[in-house]
């Protein structure tokens, strides 16, 4: 396990380059293709199969061992154990229940979920309910974890719409190192609203989650703090490049970035369109009709997509339009394969909520997110100029008031996004302009480009007590790149 704080020598440097122009997003991938390409082919001796040859699973759901007393009870086992990702190769990872990437966990909103965390690892650990309305001591917060041979068990009491939410290991210093070998799963939360939508369910509703990887030559993962240009294999619930059969009728897709670092810009490789139906904090109040889906780490997009206007036989790729890593490494990311016709019934209506009201913001706050780009050894990760203290609270905020908080990247190459624990926000501005349709919803993350400035509007009238924000470039926060607030 590799935990100190290393970085590739000047890679963020031509990353950032490779992300970004003056103009905004550009679908390039010429900055740091070559020593993307270097560091991947010395890192990497095992055969990653060619694309669209290894069939995508969909993601196993947990059942819960008791439905008895109003509430889900579900016990996983936290456990490293070794799973198929590349053919043919075992490969060890760090897993909830032995599932590579973690399963699926199916709530619903105003229906308590138990779980009962079993850590058999040699490490300590602390789940975090990401996007989720919870209690502190049930928050999983960095300090909050328990240790090898422990169990913990966490309460969600679910009071909040439906969204489709996900939870990680975020034990401080060791998060992005565990979320990468493999601890992270889907947290699907339901309401009677989206219940009630004439949407694709059942088979039709597929979880993706999607990340990239680094393999050394045995086929086993390569952890390497900020590693920028060595994670340049693309895994679509876990397998690399995989294809997925479809039928020729609507299909919605659960989309999370698990990735620890990677943004992506996704698109059909036929520009065809996409039908945008939520993000992070569940549906917006109406669809949007989109041919990119753009998704920092831990970003969710709920996505639609009607294959009935293809006929059977049509092979359409999802294409990622973001480096770093050449278009050959990380430019495809799953194929899907229109293999029969099916009846369906499904629609998307034009109104899918309404979204909670906005009340009267009494505070406004400044908040600076920023990393050494001097190239130094030991970079430090920043919130307001200093890194992380367990015991210093940042923000003190008074219950039940609503406050804009105002995010800045200061860095002038490196990426980054905010994350807020506890409470799912409205983005207002970005860049000082109205927000587009596809950050009009409820967000509990929100990407940061250089030079980039967002404006969001947040209500604190759930529970009282310490929380964190921080940069989910998972990397990024193990270095320093987080604060402390405190609502009393």
């Amino acid at each position: 396990m590799v935990t100190r704080r290393t970085v590739l020598g000047g890679a963020f440097a031509a990353t950032g380059a490779g992300l970004l122009t003056a103009g905004g997003l550009t679908p390039l991938f010429a900055a740091g293709s070559a020593q993307a390409t270097a560091a991947d082919a010395g890192a990497t001796g095992v055969t990653v199969p060619a694309p669209f040859t290894v069939k995508m699973p969909t993601l196993p759901v947990l059942s819960p061992i008791s439905t008895l007393g109003g509430q889900d009870t579900y016990a996983v086992t936290i456990k490293e154990v070794a799973r198929e990702i590349i053919p043919g190769v075992q490969t060890k990872v760090l897993t909830y229940d032995g599932h590579f990437p973690g399963p699926v966990l199916r709530a619903r909103s105003g229906r308590r979920v138990v779980i009962r965390h079993r850590n058999t690892l040699t490490m300590p650990v602390s789940v975090h309910l990401h996007g989720g309305s919870v209690s502190p001591e049930n928050d999983g917060g960095p300090m909050d974890t328990f240790g090898p041979g422990t169990s913990r068990t966490y309460s969600y009491p679910n009071q909040q719409p439906g969204a489709g939410l996900w939870f990680h290991d975020h034990a401080h210093h060791m998060e992005s190192e565990h979320v990468f070998r493999g601890l992270s799963a889907t947290y699907l939360l339901s309401d009677e609203n989206e219940r009630s939508l004439p949407l694709p369910a059942g088979q039709y509703e597929v979880p993706i989650a999607l990340r990239d990887a680094r393999f050394d030559e045995a086929g086993q993962l390569v952890y390497v703090m900020d590693d920028v240009f060595g994670r340049t294999t693309i895994l679509a619930n876990g397998r690399p490049t995989p294809y997925f059969e479809v039928a020729a009728r609507k299909y919605r897709f659960r989309l999370l970035n698990s990735s620890n670092m990677r943004f992506f810009q996704l698109r059909l490789s036929d520009g065809g369109q996409m039908i945008q139906i939520g993000t992070d904090g569940g549906l917006l109040e109406r669809p949007f009709t989109t041919d990119t889906v753009g998704l920092s780490p831990a970003e969710r997009a709920d996505v639609v997509i009607d294959f009935s206007r293809y006929p059977v036989g049509t092979k359409i790729v999802l294409e990622n339009t973001l480096g770093p890593g050449t278009p050959d490494q990380v430019g495809k990311v799953l194929r899907f394969d229109v293999v029969r016709t099916a009846s369906d019934p499904s629609r998307v209506p034009d109104v899918l909520r309404t979204l909670p009201a906005m009340p009267s913001a009494t505070v406004q706050r400044n908040i600076v997110l920023s990393m050494d780009e001097d190239g130094r050894q030991e970079p430090r990760g920043l919130m307001d100029g200093q890194e992380w203290d367990a015991q210093r609270i940042d923000q003190t905020i008074a219950h039940g008031t609503s406050e804009i908080w105002t995010v800045t990247n200061a860095n002038k190459i490196i990426p980054h996004n905010f994350h807020m624990h506890l409470v799912q926000f409205r983005v207002l501005e970005r860049n000082g302009a109205p927000v587009g349709p596809a950050e009009a919803g409820l967000k509990d993350t929100v990407r940061l480009f250089p030079g980039e400035t967002v404006k969001l509007h947040a209500t604190f009238d759930t529970y009282k007590g310490t929380y964190v924000y921080h940069c989910h470039l998972l990397d990024h926060s193990a270095m320093g790149m987080m604060a402390n607030f405190r609502i009393r």
